[in-house]
């Protein structure tokens, strides 16, 4: 005998996680588990990491929820890596309700702006920039078609850009850093504008000084910075912080909002005197 329809489990919403293996990423994979979402966990190179993820949002996520986490690897750099994330998640998942944009690398040597290198401003651009920008469009053009088939969907999908206040605050020892946050940012606006028109809106998650393993060689600077009072809360960040305000905005908390800057950044954004 079939079963009551009013019995049977929803499908849990599907969010991909760019560079969901450890940091902000995994923060953000964690909340997302814990808010009822399956997550495709992207990473490039540490498999190892990318199953710790994996474990830890299975450990999240609600009992009997449904939801599962495989991880995928593809580097978002590279528009062979990008095709073959889609079609695989595509293939597992059939449909996406949230893509969170990521993935993104620090210089791999801090230099002043007049010695930087040309190597390490195209590695930072690829990554943290012309990736996830083509990765946007792929992801946008999958749900136009499949809005199109399917209009009646009661929640449209979404765009969260993992943002930086490097964005805005000059670091001349880490200029091409800045300028692909920059680049992000901007990204943003356009496909906010430029998806309206269908119901899928775009955020920006901009965070400030948060403790990963790309800040670790900076520690005792931001330790000695944020006792001094560089910013009004008085700590550094956590990836759960981070995880927290991308899961608002999947639990659809922002319906009237699309372009908008969210700052998890302990007040540094503010100017005082």
């Amino acid at each position: 005998m079939d079963k009551d329809s009013s019995s049977t489990t929803p499908t849990p919403p599907v969010a991909l996680v760019t560079g969901a293996s450890r940091g902000i990423g995994r923060g953000i994979a964690i909340e997302l588990a814990r808010i009822g979402f399956s997550v495709a966990i992207n990473y490039a190179r540490r498999r190892d990491a990318a199953l710790e993820s994996q474990r830890l949002c299975e450990q999240a996520a609600p009992a009997g929820g449904g939801a599962s986490f495989p991880i995928f690897q593809a580097d978002i750099s590279k528009a062979q890596d990008r095709a073959r994330l889609l079609g695989a998640i595509k293939k597992r998942f059939a449909w996406i309700d949230l893509l969170v944009n990521n993935a993104g690398v620090a210089p791999a040597v801090r230099t002043d702006l007049l010695q930087a290198t040309e190597d390490s401003f195209d590695r930072l651009i690829d990554i943290n920039l012309r990736g996830p920008y083509f990765l946007t469009q792929a992801v946008a053009n999958f749900w136009i078609g499949g809005l199109k088939k399917k209009p009646g969907r009661s929640k449209k999908p979404k765009i969260v850009n993992i943002s930086s206040v490097s964005a805005y605050a000059p670091s001349v020892n880490r200029g091409d850093y800045c300028l692909s946050k920059a680049g992000l940012s901007m990204m943003t606006q356009l496909f906010a504008a430029r998806l309206a028109e269908y119901g899928i809106n775009v955020y920006e998650i901009r965070a400030g000084i948060i403790l990963t393993d790309m800040t670790a060689p900076v520690r005792k600077k931001y330790d000695r910075m944020i006792s001094e009072g560089l910013t009004p809360i008085a700590r550094w960040g956590t990836p759960k912080d981070v995880g927290r305000a991308v899961a608002a905005i999947a639990d659809d908390r922002f319906p009237f909002s699309t372009g908008e800057v969210i700052n998890v950044d302990g007040g540094f954004h503010m100017r005082r005197l």
